[in-house]
């Protein structure tokens, strides 16, 4: 993820020198090119200090101006919108490097930042069964690319809260999902991660209203993220983070011990591991 953050970096920082040398070129003032793509002066300073990240409309407007033959625009096509993540998750990725704590529920599948490369692999070919090998890999690596926030010196402090149907449905096979469970258990007992469990005998609880996850920041507002199978919503509302995190305190509610959870997680990858060695 940190390389991830510093090569978009290094792209604002690209678009931002070549854009002041175009102007300068140009024989354009700051203030006299925002006039013309219909922006303050003060935002094309920030464009060339790699402050504000570029947006695809106004360089094609600079392009237009500058007579740079659509150079700007494909930088933004290219160099900095290309995501190996959806539209809709491209800014929680962003947010999940910079965020100080997270707290996530999900009550199907593993959440992305612990899941393992054959446990990623089989979630994104079930969910893309006739996509190339390429595009697999492609979602793989992104996925384990975010994980690894989690090892970094300066780690978020990480909730997570898992329905206990997520222990029992054996995604990529019983060796697979036991391998799954096992990786989940040691980053709980190495303290990178904070694991409960909802039993299924917990019955109606909050978590029933789908996945979900908080996110805080040191010198920002916190934000919340919902998503449903093909889409999702960030929000940034001070109400309605506090709606969710209220849900969020009802699913903690209704979760097993940190110690009973891990034992749990335990006990069904032992299953299944005994299940993968006898078939």
């Amino acid at each position: 993820m940190a390389n991830a953050g510093s090569s978009r970096q290094a792209a604002w920082e690209f678009y931002g020198a070549e854009l002041k040398n175009r102007r300068e070129a140009a024989k354009m003032t700051q203030q006299e090119l925002g006039r013309k793509v219909f922006v303050s002066g003060g935002y094309i300073g920030q464009f060339e200090q790699a402050i504000r990240k570029p947006q695809l409309d106004v360089a094609a407007r600079i392009d237009e101006v500058l007579q740079t033959d659509g150079f700007f625009e494909r930088m933004c096509r290219q160099l900095i919108n290309k995501s190996p993540y959806a539209e809709y998750f491209r800014a929680v990725a962003e947010l999940e490097a910079l965020a100080t704590k997270i707290c996530e529920f999900e009550p199907t599948v593993v959440p992305g930042l612990l899941q393992t490369a054959d446990y990623a692999r089989a979630v994104t070919v079930a969910a893309n069964p006739f996509v190339s090998e390429a595009y697999v890999d492609e979602k793989v690596t992104a996925r384990l690319a975010r994980g690894r926030i989690l090892s970094d010196a300066t780690r978020p402090e990480y909730w997570v809260t898992l329905h206990e149907n997520v222990l029992r449905v054996p995604v990529g096979g019983p060796a697979v999902m036991a391998a799954q469970l096992e990786c989940v258990a040691a980053l709980s007992r190495e303290r990178a991660v904070l694991v409960t469990v909802i039993p299924c005998a917990a019955g109606a609880h909050a978590s029933m209203m789908g996945s979900l996850k908080l996110m805080e920041f040191e010198d920002a507002p916190p934000t919340a993220y919902t998503e449903t199978a093909f889409s999702g919503t960030l929000l940034d509302d001070p109400a309605v983070v506090k709606r969710v995190q209220r849900a969020y305190d009802l699913v903690r509610v209704a979760a097993l011990s940190p110690e009973a959870s891990l034992a749990l997680i335990e006990s069904a990858a032992e299953d299944l591991r005994r299940c993968a060695t006898t078939t």
